[in-house]
């Protein structure tokens, strides 16, 4: 474990940390910290950074609720660079976004990326603005039973061919079930956050169990 005394901060004594969702992977933001902020962070488990605007000394969420908690801080190869992996609260960026990059300047069509995060930002827009001829909007349109009964026909398709061994098939069809539970989740107001949450509550909780077993 490296000490902070071992970092390198710039001629102005503060060092840029990039802000990462530990669960989603997503960058959340890119803040400043000196030491004091650095140890502060470490101290409280929650990220403090550095305001360079205000020359003052910020605890994220302390006035809005949107607390970031630690789950690792990490340098670079010339330690003058932090990624910290957090779990928020709620959003990262002042404007009320879940982070604060959201202008794509660049994007190659070839080597474009698909994250859940993205489809399911397309998915929203289907139903905020609708769009002709789409099948997504189709589905919003036609409502919660017209969802569920999609749920549920593809949820037998993967049965049908996970039963049948169909390695591709089940793929194919697992692949359809997510994107239809996806707009259901939409429809109901259900976050990918309510459900990394949820998960992570279970993993806990698996682990706990695992280490009882080991005990006895």
């Amino acid at each position: 474990m490296l000490d902070i005394s071992e970092l390198k901060f710039d001629e102005k004594g503060l060092i840029p940390a990039i802000v990462v969702d530990a669960d989603t992977k997503q960058v959340l933001t890119l803040a400043y910290m000196n030491e004091e902020s650095l140890r502060i962070s470490e101290e409280k488990g929650l990220t403090c950074f550095f305001s360079r605007s205000r020359n003052e000394l910020w605890l994220k969420g302390e006035t809005s609720g949107n607390y970031q908690h630690i789950v690792s801080i990490t340098a670079d190869c010339d330690r003058d660079a932090l990624v910290v992996l957090v779990k928020p609260d709620g959003p990262a960026c002042h404007l009320g976004t879940t982070s604060c990059f959201n202008d794509r300047v660049y994007e190659s069509e070839e080597l474009s990326e698909f994250s859940y995060e993205l489809l399911m930002k397309l998915i929203e827009g289907r139903k905020t603005e609708k769009k002709e001829g789409s099948y997504t909007t189709y589905l919003f349109e036609k409502g919660l039973d017209k969802i569920l009964k999609k749920v549920g026909e593809e949820s037998t398709e993967v049965i049908i061919a996970a039963h049948a061994r169909d390695k591709k098939e089940t793929i194919y069809e697992i692949a359809d079930l997510a994107y239809h539970v996806m707009v259901l989740m939409v429809e109901s107001g259900i976050t990918l956050r309510d459900v990394y949450d949820e998960l992570a509550s279970r993993h806990v909780i698996d682990h706990k169990v695992k280490q009882e077993k080991m005990t006895k």
